[in-house]
């Protein structure tokens, strides 16, 4: 009785094991219960198109579902689950590596699986990570059970975790490799007969020595062209079977034609033998699917490489006391030593020493940031001499590093509109090869059947769009991987190729062109009744509500006996609340002024132009503040640079006396505006970026990410500069981790690169395959010039986008 193999995982059915499910109408047989109970509640959730578009089988199912179901409740414990879950609008999130996936059908057959259930907001699935972001309603669904629905239909999900998804891709690469290895040596020894078999033809090789040498061949490529090649077959039937045409087709077919008509001229010794093009041809393409396999590795290792900045202890005061705790148990609050040369276990706040961080694995700048009490710290950072206490303001679910590395797993999740054209130029192209590969043996087989077979062959070989493949997602890879290194972490896909379209550059003032660390320069007393200290105290014990920058400049005058209540903060205008019963409101003087009730309050002949805010009490202004704000070193030259292709905007908040000296001071150090507007609120910048995109505009936002949060949804590109924790929650598309405003023409000149390479890339594929086609068409190129051109193709390709991660 011959062995069935089961149709779920592919291993061999045992003797006398009965067990089938109806798939596609037929009885298909399967080798234990675990891939039984799989297949059945694939087809039961009508997802049996998974079958129909797989490029692989699926892993064997050892666990019985009911003990899985066990095991997976482990992940409802609410401390466990702050360690990988975060909130996300009022949902949970969470990211899920996912074992036993093969293919882009493995990813779709999860989604399916999970979309309909209740519960579940969104579920993406990213087959080259192998991860899947899933949100759901807490109050409607446990975690547990959503792992349960993926062990169901045969996969084996857990909280994503950087060891473990090395540790995958370490195996996977020795796989690659020991298919490599078994390829390329035994292509090596059929070279080297063929080299006999090409010199016997001048002298005459006997007739059994020329059957030695070809059955040797023959003997030698049967492995390169079954476990070599196998990943080329089974790619190929199951694209035929889905109804879509991929590269692995014309491959598959141009392998196994040439190796079964080399057997055919071994067999009845006529004809010649090509065994050495086909194993090099196969050699040559596996190479190419291992460096595909370590682009998308490299890419998966991303996050998992931050997550490696994490340190495994912390040391946490408690009093006098000190004592070694998890880093990843700290609460908000904690307090931390942190000695010189260790790494900051949390993302906190220095309340005791100084010292310079060395955060250079999250912004790509070199040098050492000097910091003090006051100032805040990111964990993964580096303490480079001083010994420092921090205040743990973070947990280890929300902290900086690890919304970088959500923001680069949703970032990942998305396919740029560029990529999918080219994947569809790809399809139609490889119909068209199909075609005219038959058309070709149809011409040619009227004078030569022989000669036309392998002129086909050659058509097959020589015109494979690898190139064309490549040209899209290799020029994007590298242009992300060379922003990454500079401190520049891209959150949206489009944003490569949008920003060398863009036309007006719209910034904020405060945060964004200066450094945002306002100092009290001088205070104008305009009431009798407060002297300067209680004037001070009482916009201090204000400001701690608000997050604008200008804050900071009072808190050192905080007294903890002034307190308010009622406070209402209202978004870049000032705050208001009260104080022994009275009304009292500090903020920008128009917003201020536009709040009190009497005609005296509402005098502004008191008011100087140049104050930066006001405090008033019972509907009287008492006091005048003046700030001053550093402008950033390479402001004045980034506006320049950026004049002298697009429009500059100066979007301020700030009153018009104070915003037109700064763009004036701009304006001295060859710094440039097209247009300054000052005095808007939110909506009004909002506004602003709107009536531009009406007018056609092309338009970019930088702000600061956090009073800009809402701006940025006018803009076809935002940018945040990453000063502080709250960026990475933000709606930006762009952060600018090392805070340079150079960073602007950095992230323009890589889009501009980035595009003018994938044109390049566009234009050198097609040109190769509109030259090489009606050459091999005419019988000019053999199979093995035919696959030496292909792979030289891909090579050029590649090369010419690795270009973008030079200096």
């Amino acid at each position: 009785m011959m062995n069935m193999d089961c149709y779920h995982c592919g291993e061999i059915v045992p003797a006398g094991l009965e067990l089938t499910v109806n798939i596609f109408g037929n009885d298909e047989p399967m080798c234990c219960i675990g891939c039984q109970a799989v297949a059945e509640a694939i087809v039961d959730n009508n997802l049996d198109d998974y079958y129909r578009f797989r490029t692989e089988k699926g892993n064997k199912v050892n666990a019985d579902i009911p003990e899985q179901l066990q095991v997976n409740q482990f992940v409802d414990d609410q401390d466990l689950q702050t360690e990988f879950t975060f909130e996300a609008d009022g949902h949970q999130e969470t990211i899920l590596s996912i074992e036993g996936m093969s293919c882009a059908a493995c990813a779709w057959l999860i989604e399916k699986q999970l979309t309909p259930q209740t519960g579940i907001v969104k579920a993406q699935v990213n087959a080259t990570t192998q991860r899947a972001t899933v949100t759901w309603n807490k109050d409607q669904v446990k975690l547990s059970e959503i792992i349960s629905a993926i062990a169901r239909i045969g996969y084996s999900a857990l909280p994503f975790k950087a060891n473990t998804t090395e540790i995958k891709n370490n195996q996977q690469s020795k796989a690659f490799i020991r298919r490599l290895g078994v390829s390329g040596i035994l292509t090596m020894q059929v070279m080297m007969i063929a080299f006999g078999l090409y010199f016997g033809a001048f002298s005459d090789l006997s007739e059994h020595n020329l059957m030695y040498l070809r059955s040797t061949s023959l003997i030698l490529t049967l492995p390169i062209v079954t476990y070599g090649a196998f990943p080329f077959y089974l790619g190929a039937i199951n694209a035929v079977k889905g109804r879509r045409l991929t590269m692995d087709v014309p491959v598959a077919i141009a392998i196994s034609l040439a190796f079964m008509a080399s057997c055919r001229a071994t067999f009845y010794q006529q004809g010649e033998v090509y065994f050495e093009s086909v194993a090099m041809f196969t050699f040559l393409l596996l190479i190419g699917k291992f460096m595909e396999f370590r682009a998308r590795a490299r890419a998966a290792e991303v996050s998992a490489n931050l997550l490696k900045l994490m340190p495994l202890s912390a040391t946490l005061l408690e009093g006098d006391s000190e004592s070694i705790v998890s880093a990843k148990h700290l609460k908000i609050g904690d307090i931390c030593l942190v000695k010189p040369g260790e790494t900051i276990p949390g993302d906190g706040v220095i309340v005791h020493g100084s010292t310079s961080i060395n955060e250079a694995m999250l912004t790509g700048e070199s040098a050492p940031v000097r910091k003090q009490v006051g100032d805040q710290v990111f964990a993964g950072t580096v303490n480079t001499d001083g010994s420092l206490k921090i205040n743990i303001n973070a947990t280890n679910a929300d902290n900086f590093l690890t919304n970088i590395i959500r923001i680069s797993e949703k970032a990942q999740n998305h396919k740029p509109a560029i990529a999918k054209l080219s994947d569809k130029i790809a399809q139609y192209f490889v119909a068209l090869i199909l075609i005219t590969a038959i058309f070709t043996w149809v011409y040619w087989a009227q004078e030569d059947a022989s000669y036309a077979f392998w002129i086909t062959i050659s058509v097959l070989v020589a015109t494979c769009p690898c190139a064309l493949s490549l040209a899209t997602p290799t020029a994007l890879t590298c242009g992300t991987i060379r922003l990454n290194r500079q401190g520049i972490m891209i959150k949206s896909a489009h944003v490569i190729e949008t920003m060398n379209r863009i036309d007006t550059y719209a910034f904020d003032k405060t945060g964004t062109l200066t450094h945002g660390k306002f100092s009290l320069n001088h205070v104008k007393i305009l009431s009798s009744t407060f002297d300067k200290q209680q004037v001070l105290a009482l916009a201090s014990a204000l400001e701690a509500y608000s997050q604008h920058p200008i804050a900071e400049a009072f808190a050192s005058f905080r007294n903890p006996n002034i307190k308010v209540s009622g406070v209402q903060t209202h978004t870049s205008c000032g705050v208001e609340a009260k104080f022994e019963g009275k009304r009292v409101l500090i903020g920008k003087v128009s917003w201020v002024l536009q709040h009190l009730d009497s005609e005296q309050g509402k005098s502004v002949d008191m008011i100087s132009e140049r104050s930066n805010c006001i405090l008033a009490l019972d509907n009287q202004i008492i006091a005048e503040f003046y700030l001053e704000d550093d402008i950033r070193d390479d402001a004045a030259s980034v506006l320049s640079q950026l004049g002298q292709s697009a429009d500059t905007l100066l979007l301020s908040g700030d009153n018009k006396t104070g915003v037109e000296r700064f763009a004036q001071q701009m304006a001295n150090n060859g710094g440039h505006f097209s247009a300054v507007k000052s005095n808007l609120t939110a909506p009004e910048k909002l506004e602003t970026l709107t009536e531009l995109t009406k007018q056609q505009k092309n338009v970019a936002m930088v702000g600061d990410g956090v009073n800009d949060a809402p701006v940025f949804a006018g803009a076809h590109v935002s940018v945040a500069m990453g000063s502080g924790t709250e960026i990475a929650k933000t709606g930006a598309d762009v952060i600018l981790l090392d805070n340079h405003l150079s960073s602007l023409l950095s992230l323009k000149d890589t889009s501009i690169r980035t595009q003018r390479i994938i044109k390049q890339n566009f234009i050198w594929a097609m040109a190769y395959n509109a030259i090489v086609l009606p050459l091999a068409v005419c019988g000019y190129i053999t199979p093995y010039f035919a696959v030496l051109g292909m792979s030289a193709s891909s090579l050029i390709v590649v090369t010419n986008s690795l270009r973008l991660l030079k200096k």
